[in-house]
C-alpha cells in the first residue's frame, strides 16, 4: 500500500466522521428550536426561570467575550482575587478600629460618670 493510498484511506474516513458529527449536530439545534419543553430551558438545567435570569446572560455574555483569551481571564481573575483578598483585610482591620474606639468610649463614658 503506498503512501498516497493510505491518505487516501484516511481521508475518506475522515469525512466520514465529519458527516456523522454534522448530522449529530443538526439534531442538537432542532431539538434547542423544539417548540416543546426542550427548548432552551433545557440547557439551564430544565428551568425556564433561570434561562431568563439576567445574571445567567450576562454570564454567559462574558464567557463569550472572554473565550480564547486565556491570559486576559486569568490576568482579571488575579486582580480580583487581589482586590477581594485586600478587601477582606481592610474589613477586618476596620472592624479592629470601631472596637477600639468602642472600648475607649466605654472607658471615657464610665470615667465621667
Amino acid at each position: 500500500m503506498s503512501r498516497l493510498t493510505e491518505l487516501e484511506m484516511r481521508r475518506a474516513a475522515l469525512l466520514a466522521r465529519c458527516e456523522v458529527q454534522r448530522v449529530e449536530l443538526a439534531q442538537r439545534v432542532a431539538a434547542l428550536h423544539a417548540p416543546g419543553g426542550a427548548g432552551l430551558g433545557a440547557l439551564a438545567g430544565g428551568s425556564a426561570r433561570a434561562a431568563r435570569h439576567p445574571l445567567a446572560w450576562i454570564a454567559a455574555l462574558a464567557g463569550m467575550a472572554l473565550m480564547g483569551r486565556t491570559r486576559d481571564v486569568l490576568t482579571v481573575l488575579a486582580w480580583v482575587r487581589t482586590a477581594l483578598t485586600v478587601g477582606a483585610r481592610l474589613a477586618q482591620l476596620l472592624g479592629l478600629i470601631n472596637t477600639v474606639r468602642g472600648r475607649r468610649s466605654a472607658r471615657r463614658a464610665g470615667v465621667a460618670s
